[in-house]
């Protein structure tokens, strides 16, 4: 379950990643989801909406990919965050043209 939430955290980085990529758009290396949604709200405002609900997963870029101290999640909250994080790949997706689309 742990995995899940770094799996989720990751679908929501790549797809910033790849609008910006798209966009011709430079972006630091970086996990944190607040400083990629800098530059993709600037190419496209409406964006933000899709985003803001998933700028607290930064948190699992790293916490729940190691073992240690980081909680274990319930199946119930890593469902809630697939949600989210789906959210943003269809977001990104339906502002991409249809081919670069899986």
């Amino acid at each position: 379950m742990r995995s899940a939430l770094f799996h989720c955290q990751q679908a929501a980085e790549k797809s910033l990643k790849a609008f910006l990529t798209w966009h011709q758009r430079p972006f630091p290396k970086t996990h944190d989801l607040r400083v990629l949604s800098g530059p993709c709200s600037e190419v496209d405002a409406s964006l933000e909406a899709a985003v803001a609900p998933a700028l607290a997963l930064t948190r699992f870029a790293v916490a729940m990919r190691y073992p240690g101290e980081a909680e274990y999640p319930s199946i119930g909250e890593v469902r809630e965050w697939r949600v989210i994080a789906r959210a943003i790949f269809d977001a990104v997706g339906s502002r991409l043209p249809r081919e670069t689309r899986p």
